[in-house]
């Protein structure tokens, strides 16, 4: 009779574990090629960074997917996606802008799927993805609009939102880009991270340099919103996140903190009153550089 219980409860536990994958939400998380030089723009490693602490944190919440290099999902990974994190080089390079991704993408939108992005994987032409991204994430980087200047944010104040769960002020030395192309109003647009920029548009106009538009609410000192998240009409979430060009930046508990709680707010997951927690050491910051030599 004992083997005959634990044969049962063995069948049990069988029959229940892919209802209990099922149950999990599906993250899937895309890094581009390799860009810039040493420790800047490490898609790669920062992707595996930000997915080994989901897997820790909220592993039987999230089944997290990683595709590397800029390899594209497969076409039942993004069907079946609660939400899609891009962390790649923008513009033209953007991996939503090739083939027909675009396309693809809004079919799973219209369903509800999340949409997060970070640092220049939150730019788009403004005639190729811009109507998208803007719909998708409440807000995007636009070139000939927006700026992209190395700056110190003294992010001092975090609003009332499940993001901002658990992260405290901080200050990070990043490429955070700002004056961001928003909807009009900032309609169903957050801003998560603000922070007042000093005077460092020093170059001349140009593509992401300057324009009169940004000179100006620099010189009347605006605080300008380098992440963000919105809630779509279609049911959808978006987040946006315009620093991570430095890879030691997700060293900070902090910054991490807030993204990791991003992925689960777009994935529609409750986020931990005191935050999704982690711990990063020297040597798995270090891990998985792509292979660009010496700084």
């Amino acid at each position: 009779m004992k083997t005959l219980a634990r044969l049962f409860i063995l069948v049990l536990l069988a029959l229940q574990l892919p209802l209990l994958a099922a149950d999990k939400k599906s993250v899937v998380m895309i890094a581009g090629k390799p860009s810039h030089g040493p420790g800047a723009h490490e898609h790669n490693a920062g992707v595996l960074l930000l997915a080994k602490c989901l897997r820790e944190s909220a592993g039987d919440q999230v089944e997290v997917k990683t595709h590397l290099n800029g390899e594209w999902p497969s076409d039942d990974e993004i069907a079946h996606a609660d939400t899609i994190l891009i962390y790649a080089d923008g513009y033209t390079f953007h991996p939503a802008v090739q083939k027909d991704r675009l396309s693809q993408l809004a079919k799973e939108m219209k369903r509800g799927c999340g949409f997060a992005t970070l640092h220049w994987a939150t730019e788009v032409r403004k005639d190729k993805g811009g109507a998208e991204f803007l719909e998708w994430m409440g807000g995007y980087c636009e070139p000939f609009w927006s700026v992209n200047p190395h700056w110190q944010a003294d992010f001092t104040q975090l609003p009332v939102h499940p993001i901002a769960n658990g992260v405290h002020p901080f200050t990070t030395h990043d490429e955070w880009y700002f004056h961001m192309r928003f909807k009009a109003g900032m309609q169903s647009v957050v801003p998560i991270l603000s922070a007042i920029p000093p005077a460092t548009l020093k170059l001349p106009d140009g593509e992401r340099s300057g324009n009169a538009e940004v000179r100006q609410e620099v010189a009347d000192r605006l605080p300008q919103h380098v992440a963000w998240a919105t809630e779509r009409a279609d049911g959808g979430r978006g987040f946006g996140f315009t620093g991570g060009h430095d890879h030691k930046n997700w060293g900070n508990d902090d910054q991490r903190k807030l993204v990791l709680n991003a992925i689960l707010w777009t994935a529609k997951l409750p986020v931990p009153a005191i935050g999704v927690q982690s711990k990063v050491t020297p040597e798995e910051l270090l891990a998985n550089l792509d292979p660009k030599g010496k700084k």
